[in-house]
């Protein structure tokens, strides 16, 4: 295939379809509306599952590179009553180490040809021309004509709508995120709660879910089910007043699990979660497809980034594998992709209903326990 792949968002999906595709001599080039690499935070911890995650990254050839940026001991794992009472502790690992994203996205970036990424790129449409063309127009006026598109581009997809009508709905949930930084130092009674690794602290329709990053950096997302206007309702640009009332939900709490919300060394950020339907799927679009959140977008639940750099791995192997037909590597990939990405939102729902149903944290627990029998 001598025409470059052309791949709309430079998260860690497209980046490892763009890798995959440079391994085997595929040129692709990457238009990302973020101005660098370093425009935004990239987030926290993910955890790099072995049969997702971790299998994309050897068919990017980028193991090694990997496990330079793990960061030991944090699949460590604690449940906590509300009154901080430990329910649950283990320190036993998992097949899933932890990375920092910015880290894991980091290694991508560097292991592609210089200019594979256009920076400053923001799609404003996408139009088809015929024959399995399209053309993607940026807010700067300016057009590129791709004969094989990828959207990779997250929730709210510009190439989306070339292939579906579907859009992302709110899931009834969302997080608040915090940080609190030195935190051994000056956060020690956080620091001691958390532990080493995650720490959930859970009731029904709610919880606080902590983990440790590098350092004693401890990254929170509170998670509360209520509706958007609820959240609307709170002036998140008065960070002291809206951590407060955030912190309300959780009266009565042991202090070292309230502190992660209004001990805050950042101001908390609004987290809305939405999703597309389970079953999300397309009818075959000549020339153009969908991976990552663009395609399969759900609840967070430790697969999403793994799924994405899984979804860019698989498709870049199904170009490779039919190099001068680019139809039947997009329907090789399509027939896998679905049913696969169906799964995963079914597991993701049955997750957040062990995380906020009725039966939390018991029902957590209980998953815990019964991986580690299984070991």
């Amino acid at each position: 295939m001598t025409t470059p792949v052309t791949i709309i968002g430079a998260g860690l999906g497209g980046l490892t379809l763009a890798r995959v595709l440079h391994v085997h001599g595929i040129p692709a080039t990457i238009y990302e509306a973020e101005a660098s690499p370093a425009a935004r935070s990239q987030g926290g911890m993910l955890d790099i599952h072995d049969d997702t995650g971790q299998s994309a990254l050897q068919a990017a050839d980028l193991m090694d590179e990997f496990r330079a940026i793990v960061l030991e001991g944090r699949e460590a794992t604690r449940v906590l009553a509300s009154d901080g009472t430990v329910l649950f502790d283990d320190d036993s690992t998992r097949g899933r180490p932890e990375v920092l994203r910015g880290e894991l996205r980091r290694i991508l970036l560097d292991s592609l040809p210089a200019g594979t990424v256009r920076w400053e790129r923001k799609v404003s449409g996408v139009r088809a021309l015929g024959q399995g063309r399209h053309e993607v127009t940026f807010a700067d006026g300016t057009t590129v004509a791709a004969s094989l598109l990828v959207g990779a581009d997250g929730a709210w997809s510009r190439v989306r709508p070339l292939l579906s009508d579907a859009t992302p709905e709110y899931i009834g949930r969302s997080f608040v995120e915090t940080y609190l930084f030195d935190s051994d130092t000056r956060h020690p009674a956080c620091a001691k709660a958390v532990g080493g690794g995650s720490l959930f602290a859970l009731a029904p329709g709610k919880g606080i879910q902590a983990h440790r990053e590098s350092g004693g950096t401890l990254h929170t997302y509170v998670a509360l089910s209520k509706p958007q206007d609820w959240f609307a309702a709170i002036d998140f640009t008065d960070p002291a007043a809206a951590a407060a009332r955030i912190a309300q939900e959780f009266d009565g709490w042991a202090p070292e699990l309230t502190s992660l919300i209004t001990d805050a060394d950042t101001a908390p950020v609004l987290r809305t979660l939405s999703g597309l339907p389970v079953e999300h799927r397309w009818d075959r679009v000549p020339g153009a497809t969908l991976l990552g959140d663009a395609a399969h977008l759900s609840a967070p639940n430790g697969e999403g980034a793994n799924l994405a750099m899984y979804d860019g791995a698989e498709l870049g192997k199904a170009i490779v594998a039919h190099p001068d037909d680019v139809e039947a590597a997009l329907a090789e990939y399509e027939q896998a992709l679905f049913p696969r990405s169906a799964a995963a939102a079914r597991d993701g729902a049955q997750l957040h209903e062990l995380l906020f149903g009725d039966n939390t944290p018991q029902g957590l627990i209980g998953m815990f326990t019964g991986y580690e029998q299984a070991q």
